[in-house]
């Protein structure tokens, strides 16, 4: 494919589940307006401020999990699902 990038079937899962979370929203955005509302989060937020926010989060959660444990990534990865469920719904 591109030279420059290890593409494995692990980077092309990846990349592809976020472009289709992206295709989803901007079809629910479309079918669905929504307005700013104030959750749990100290700021009002719209779906794709809160979608934005959890994908920020699942990093962070991730890169923490390399740095302080041995504990397998898909640990991480749940982690992070349950997070931006909570976040989408409440935040």
């Amino acid at each position: 494919m591109v030279a420059w990038m290890n593409w494995t079937p692990t980077v092309i899962v990846f990349f592809s589940v976020i472009a289709m979370i992206l295709a989803v929203m901007t079809v629910y955005e479309i079918v669905s307006p929504c307005i700013e509302r104030k959750g749990f989060l100290p700021i009002e937020t719209t779906r794709g401020d809160r979608l934005f926010i959890g994908l920020l989060s699942a990093a962070y959660i991730h890169l923490t999990f390399l740095a302080v444990s041995d504990i397998t990534l898909w640990v991480a990865l749940a982690v992070s699902v349950v997070w931006l469920l909570v976040l989408l719904r409440w935040g």
